[in-house]
């Protein structure tokens, strides 16, 4: 077939380009900004647009297909002809949707750790030898690309609750229909989009509607907006329970496993996984000698760089529930050294004035914290400045230091380097305003 993407360099688009282009397909694509690693990945396979903007030339009868990105507006000029001549469009979800459709089909859901699940699961399976496809948020070991569509039987699906595209309204998850789901959590995000609390935690409500009766729905037995909703629900529900960890062993059915990822949110994540795995026909032994080699998604509590005195980690918390959960880990796990944080305020929500109050105390147990956010961001999302002291009334911290320069973000960090021994945390879903982490922290 032929296929062209309008917004081809989206994290799940790109990686749904090259999958495609793997399987044989012509493919096209077409944006107005591109950055790394999409940029780098797209041009090793002859994919990067020759230059960026949209150019409805590129739109013709001769195309089978035309898969629509999130970051492209109702207005955009390609989708606009493509619309004219008739031709047929999806969002990704919904192509997705209809591969998978005669699939075995898990569905990882929920406002935090779906990627770290669903992950866990992919390398499971991958250790165990069961061939699978999949769509997952994070680059993983062992895995080209972060999606794969084939012949495989079982497709492991990162369901996200945010819209499909602009003209594909529906949240990406309504999509799937999974046999297998699990919902990690629920805690407030994508304000943008969902106004309320309310209209937020509906969406997964819609999202037990949509799953047939007969097919099993595992929830997180310690959150109060999942146990409302099971209540509430006539779906085959289950609930799941964090493992106990002991030194880094995990205590199941009288034995001892190691694991090498830490914090009670992952020792939750780890025990859906075990949930689904286990309904795929994989044994505790099976389970557990294959996750003692998890290290982790990219970007998801990785280390990034150390030396003697100090360890620095990325993890992609941005959201207030995320941001804390993450702390609270790192605390936990490195009780005997200090911990320094940084967290970037780049998405929508965390920018946004009547939001940001939520990360009240998010960053209790740091030892030192810092938060940065670019004022070019509140300008292209057209919102409202922000000032310092808000900031630090809104995380309840009043040393709390604010940064909005990379520069003096970036000459912060060197400080750090110099004078700072234990962790590092960096929790951003961006890029930190360029800071070169490993090379500061590689002396």
């Amino acid at each position: 077939m032929k296929i062209h993407f309008i917004s081809i360099g989206g994290s799940i688009m790109h990686n749904l380009a090259l999958a495609l282009q793997q399987n044989g397909h012509f493919v096209t694509g077409s944006d107005d900004i591109i950055y790394d690693p999409a940029k780098t990945r797209l041009a090793k396979k002859d994919l990067l647009p020759a230059e960026f903007g949209w150019f409805p030339d590129k739109i013709n009868q001769d195309l089978d297909l035309v898969i629509l990105g999130m970051h492209a507006k109702q207005d955009n000029p390609e989708l606009i002809k493509a619309q004219e001549l008739g031709l047929k469009i999806h969002s990704f979800p919904s192509y997705v949707a209809e591969y998978a459709k005669e699939k075995i089909k898990v569905v990882v859901a929920g406002s935090h750790g779906k990627t770290t699940t669903t992950s866990m699961i992919m390398h499971c399976l991958h250790e165990n030898k069961i061939d699978h496809d999949y769509l997952v948020g994070a680059q993983l070991d062992g895995y080209e690309n972060m999606v794969r569509l084939s012949n495989a039987p079982i497709m492991i699906i990162e369901g996200d609750e945010y819209l499909s595209s602009a003209i594909d309204r529906k949240p990406k998850f309504l999509h799937y229909k999974p046999d297998y789901c699990i919902i990690t959590g629920i805690a407030w995000d994508h304000i943008n989009v969902f106004k309320t609390f309310k209209d937020y935690k509906n969406q997964f409500k819609l999202l037990l509607e949509s799953i047939p009766p007969k097919n099993k729905v595992f929830v997180d037995a310690f959150d109060k907006e999942l146990a409302k909703l099971k209540a509430n629900s006539k779906n085959r529900i289950e609930t799941y329970y964090p493992f106990k960890n002991e030194d880094g062993n995990i205590l199941f059915n009288g034995k001892k496993y190691p694991v090498n990822i830490f914090g009670k949110h992952n020792m939750s994540n780890l025990n859906a996984a075990y949930q689904i795995c286990a309904e795929l026909g994989l044994s505790e032994a099976q389970f557990f000698d294959a996750i003692k080699s998890f290290a982790g998604a990219s970007k998801r509590q990785q280390l990034i760089a150390s030396n003697k005195s100090q360890k620095v980690y990325w993890d992609f918390a941005h959201a207030p529930s995320k941001v804390k959960a993450t702390v609270s880990a790192f605390v936990e796990n490195f009780s005997n050294e200090k911990l320094a944080t940084i967290v970037e305020l780049h998405t929508y929500s965390s920018l946004d004035k009547k939001f940001l109050p939520h990360y009240k105390h998010s960053l209790q147990g740091a030892d030192q914290a810092a938060i940065f956010f670019n004022p070019k961001n509140l300008e292209i999302k057209k919102m409202a400045p922000l000032k310092m002291d808000f900031i630090k009334e809104s995380f309840g911290l009043e040393d709390l230091q604010v940064f909005t320069n990379p520069s003096e973000l970036g000459e912060y960090v060197k400080k750090l380097s110099s004078n700072f021994e234990g962790i590092l945390l960096i929790m951003s879903s961006g890029q930190l305003g360029g800071v070169k982490l490993r090379e500061i922290f590689s002396k």
